[in-house]
């Protein structure tokens, strides 16, 4: 069986059975006006971390959303786009595909505002998306990608940018670790089912996701996410897997390189009002300017003593010099 085969029936499973420690999510529920949802949705919220994020979805979008779990980030989703197929939800297992469509039912009960009809379900895998080209404004995915091989990973961030509107957004959330992944894990399939043993550096994910050809990467939270120790799985050493929230832009590549941005900003704090580099960016007295790895950088480079540039902090909330 492969990993493909083991994944659609790992997660047929969780569609029938509803396992509410499958995944540990590390951001709580959004809490929005007129908002409610459906205690199953919130069970079935098969995720590491949070897709959605208010500043993305402004101007009514049509948002994609892959892997639909129980349907609560698409209801999310719907919340802001209020349109018939304004989410179009994309999942392999029929068995999901079935159990979200009755939870957008209840959610419908429970949400005036909501018709089922915003949500537009449709059979199909991530590395061949039933999606026409350039025709979503925002696409998503939640604890999915890490299940692939690297790839099939690359096949898939590659049909996200395919079917992305030009400056369209790609957010997703991920697993990673630092640390080396033994093959007896590596190679458990159940294991990569379930979005533990996939895990890459995110300096790999990064460059994997700008590969396909996306010219911004925005790193806008890292946080602990689970351990694997010896007493409890096959390695000789404790392995700790953190998630990540990453928002990728449709926009084109620079010619020196994409602009990726880690939660770095750089202060002036000299005689003058300002400082300008002449490539673009001007520091102004004493106020933090958000800048990309790139940028940081160059400014460092210069060996100023009146500029500080601060290390990551892998919150990254827009603002920034690109």
């Amino acid at each position: 069986m492969s990993y493909h085969d083991t994944t659609k029936d790992f997660y047929k499973q969780a569609a029938l059975t509803p396992d509410v420690g499958l995944c540990c999510t590390t951001t709580p529920i959004w809490k929005l006006p007129e908002l409610d949802i459906p205690v199953i949705m919130q069970q079935m919220n098969y995720g590491c971390g949070s897709t959605v994020h208010p500043r993305d979805l402004s101007g009514s979008p049509t948002v994609l959303y892959v892997g639909v779990g129980g349907g609560m980030e698409l209801l999310q989703f719907a919340y802001f786009s209020r349109k018939k197929n304004g989410v179009i939800g994309i999942d392999v297992v029929d068995e999901m595909l079935d159990a979200s469509g009755k939870n957008f039912v209840e959610a419908e009960q429970l949400n005036p505002w909501f018709k089922s009809d915003f949500v537009d379900l449709r059979k199909g895998d991530a590395l061949h998306l039933p999606v026409a080209d350039n025709s979503v404004d925002v696409a998503s995915q939640n604890c999915l990608f890490n299940i692939f091989k690297i790839d099939d990973l690359k096949l898939a961030l590659q049909e996200m940018y395919r079917v992305l509107k030009p400056n369209g957004r790609l957010v997703m959330s991920d697993p990673i670790s630092e640390d080396v992944i033994p093959d007896a894990l590596r190679n458990d399939e159940k294991l990569r089912a379930a979005c533990l043993s996939g895990v890459i550096p995110l300096q790999e994910y990064i460059r994997l996701i700008t590969s396909v050809g996306f010219g911004t990467v925005e790193i806008r939270a890292k946080r602990p996410y689970r351990i694997l120790d010896p007493m409890h799985y096959s390695t000789d050493k404790q392995i700790y897997i953190e998630s990540v929230e990453v928002c990728a832009i449709k926009d084109p590549m620079p010619a020196d390189g994409p602009c990726v941005f880690t939660g770095k900003s750089a202060i002036y704090f000299g005689k003058d009002e300002f400082f300008d580099d002449g490539k673009g960016h001007v520091l102004m007295q004493n106020q933090p300017l958000a800048v990309c790895d790139k940028t940081a950088g160059a400014l460092s480079d210069l060996k100023r003593k009146d500029i500080f540039v601060s290390e990551s902090t892998w919150f990254y909330d827009g603002g920034g010099c690109c």
